[in-house]
C-alpha cells in the first residue's frame, strides 16, 4: 500500500497534529502514510475487503487508523471537521464543496485523479466522465487558496514526467 504522489511529494506540507480523513480510500496507502505522521486517521470508503485489509495493515504496522464503511458520495464529512482531506483515484464533482467545507480553517486538501489527457496506454477509468477535463481540479477547488499544482497533459517529451493525472493541495482560509 504505496501513498497517493500528491503526499508523497508534499509531505513536507503536513502539520504535525489534527483529524486527517483518507477519502474513499480503497486499501489505505494515504492513511497509513498519514498515521505514521502523528495524524489521527480516519479511513472512508463502501469496499469491506479494502477496510479489512487496511484493519490488519495498520495492525501490523502498531498504527491507529479508524475505518468506516460509508458511501462517501451520499454521506459527505461534516463542515469544520478535518486539518487534512486526502482524496486519491476517486472523481465525483458534486462531493467537491462538501470536501472544502469539511477542512477546518487552514485545513488542507491533498487531491489527485486521473485526466482525460492521457496516453492510450494508461490506467484509471475508460469513460471520460470519471475523468477531470483540463484544469478542472482547480476549478473544483476553487475556493481554495492554491498551494501546489500539476498537470502535464500531452505537451512535450510523452515519454518523461508524470503523465494522465493532476494533483493539487489547497488550503482553506482562516
Amino acid at each position: 500500500m504505496v501513498a497517493a504522489e500528491v503526499l508523497s511529494w508534499n509531505a513536507h506540507l503536513l502539520p504535525t497534529t489534527g483529524r486527517a480523513l483518507d477519502f474513499a480510500c480503497g486499501r489505505g496507502g494515504n492513511a497509513l502514510f498519514l498515521a505514521k505522521r502523528g495524524l489521527d486517521v480516519e479511513a472512508w470508503d463502501l469496499n469491506p475487503e479494502a477496510l479489512a485489509l487496511l484493519d490488519e495493515a495498520s495492525a501490523r504496522l502498531g498504527l491507529a487508523v479508524v475505518t468506516q464503511r460509508r458511501d462517501v458520495e451520499q454521506n459527505p464529512p461534516a463542515a469544520d471537521s478535518f486539518a487534512v482531506i486526502c482524496v486519491s483515484h476517486f472523481l465525483y464533482r458534486p462531493i467537491c464543496a462538501a470536501l472544502v467545507a469539511a477542512l477546518k480553517p487552514g485545513g488542507l486538501l491533498f487531491y489527485q485523479t486521473f485526466t482525460d489527457a492521457r496516453l492510450p496506454e494508461s490506467g484509471g477509468p475508460r469513460r471520460s466522465e470519471y475523468r477531470l477535463q483540463p484544469n478542472e481540479l482547480l476549478k473544483l477547488f476553487s475556493p481554495l487558496q492554491l498551494i501546489s499544482y500539476r498537470e502535464e497533459g500531452l505537451v512535450g517529451d510523452l515519454a518523461k514526467g508524470w503523465r494522465n493525472k493532476a494533483l493539487l493541495v489547497g488550503q482553506k482560509r482562516a
